[in-house]
Parts: structure tokens; sequence; C-alpha cells
């Protein structure tokens, strides 16, 4: 494969990462089985341009709107932006592990397009803590935060589909990638997100660095333990736990 070559495949992969992840308009292309999961080494990029668009809204409507205003504001754009994708993942997550007892009741409940009372509870409680959390954060560091939180939230993704395998075998946005994420897309990943979050946060990136890295633990041993794998309902869930925990970090340290 030539250079001409292969940068067309990674901009085709980078264009798979925000058809994917976004509701950002990319041009029609043709996928191929593997296209999903070459393109996860750059989902924390997708995580970098969502998290620079919401610090420009915010440095934008600082000198129009209060506080509270722009943390809403700011809330309604990154579910916009993303099509409430991992707001759907956290609610059936709720619902499936709370909800059922076996693999096989968990998974049923995942499939379930309707919300029960554990899903609307989790979603409540995302949506309210994201908003106190984004209205609380140090105006000084607002940026610095949200950008990693939305860049560590997609990196959880990638540890997550390389070391878990699909609970469902062929079927699902799982097992497009889930096992099938490669160590140097893992590696590529990884330190692309690590080296975003030390010069957002400089040594105030351990925190968030280390709260990341236990989301990502405790839900994969989790998902591990109760379906022996990864549904793309529970990367939707590890992905908001994730964005939580960054920005907890923000307020707590401030």
């Amino acid at each position: 494969m030539n250079t001409t070559e292969q940068i067309g495949r990674l901009g085709k992969e980078v264009a798979t990462a925000f058809q994917f992840l976004t509701r950002i308009p990319t041009r029609p292309m043709t996928f191929e089985a593997d296209s999903l999961s070459r393109a996860t080494k750059f989902f924390p990029l997708v995580g970098l341009v969502v998290g620079c668009g919401a610090a420009l809204l915010q440095r934008i409507l600082s000198f129009h709107l209060s506080r509270p205003l722009i943390a809403l504001v700011v809330l309604a754009y990154l579910m916009v932006i993303t099509g409430c994708l991992h707001e759907d993942g956290l609610a059936d997550t709720a619902d499936g592990f709370g909800g059922g007892w076996s693999k096989d009741q968990i998974l049923n409940i995942l499939k379930d397009s309707r919300i029960g009372s554990y899903g609307a509870v989790a979603l409540v409680l995302s949506l309210l803590g994201r908003y106190v959390l984004l209205a609380s954060l140090p105006i000084e560091h607002f940026a610095a935060y949200v950008i990693s939180a939305n860049v560590l939230s997609r990196w959880s993704a990638l540890p997550l589909s390389y070391f878990l395998p699909p609970a469902r075998e062929q079927e699902g946005q799982g097992a497009r990638i889930a096992k099938l994420t490669s160590f140097s897309s893992l590696i590529f990943g990884s330190l692309f997100s690590f080296i975003v979050v030390v010069v957002a946060l400089r040594w105030s990136a351990v925190a968030p660095l280390l709260a990341a890295l236990l989301i990502v633990t405790l839900s994969g041993w989790l998902y591990w333990r109760r379906i022996r794998g990864v549904t793309g309902d529970c990367f939707g869930a590890t992905n908001q736990l994730t964005e939580i925990a960054v920005c907890f970090c923000g307020v707590w340290i401030a």
C-alpha cells in the first residue's frame, strides 16, 4: 500500500469514527466488515472535536448568559451532536443490569427499545449530574475539563473493546468492535488521549486519568461478571460514567 492509499484509508477511518459517534455530516462511504474496529483509534479525536465545540460555545455565551443557562446550552449541544447515542446506552444498561438476573435476561432487556424505571432514573441522574457539574466547573478551567472529559469518555471504548468479547456473538454494535480492536489501535488512541489531557490539565491531569481508568476497570469487570462480554449499550454507559467522573474531578479539585 503506497502513501496515498494509506492517507486515504486513514481519512476513511476518521470519517467512520465521526459518522458513528456524532451527527456531524460526512460524505457517503462504502463500509467494510472491519471499518468500525479500525476506526476505534480515532474515537478520542472525535471527543476532542466535540469537547472543543463545547468549550467554544461556553466562551461565546459567557458574555451574554449566566452560568446555569450556559451549562444547559452546552449540555443540550453535547446531546444533539451525538444524537443521544451514549444516553441511550446508559438507560438500556441500567435497565438490563438493574432488572435482569441471568445473562439471557439482561441481554433481552438490553434489546428492548423501551425505557424502564432503572433506565429513567439513570438518565435523569446523568443529565442532572452533568448539568450541575458543568455549571460548577471553574470558569478558567472549563474548557480544559470539558475537553478532557469528552476525550477520555470516548477513549473508554478502546480498552473495553480490546479486552472484552462481544456478549452477543454476531449481532449488535458491540460485536462490531469487541475483541476486534487491535493492540496498535489501543496504544495509539491511549497515547493520543493521555497527551491531550496532560496538555490541557498539566499536573491536574492525574486525578481525571485515574478516575477514567477506575471507571473502565470497574465497569469492564461488571460486564464480564454478569454477561461475559460487552454490548454497544455497555460502551455508552461507560462513556457517560467516565464523562461525569472527569467533570467531578474538576469541581472537586477546584
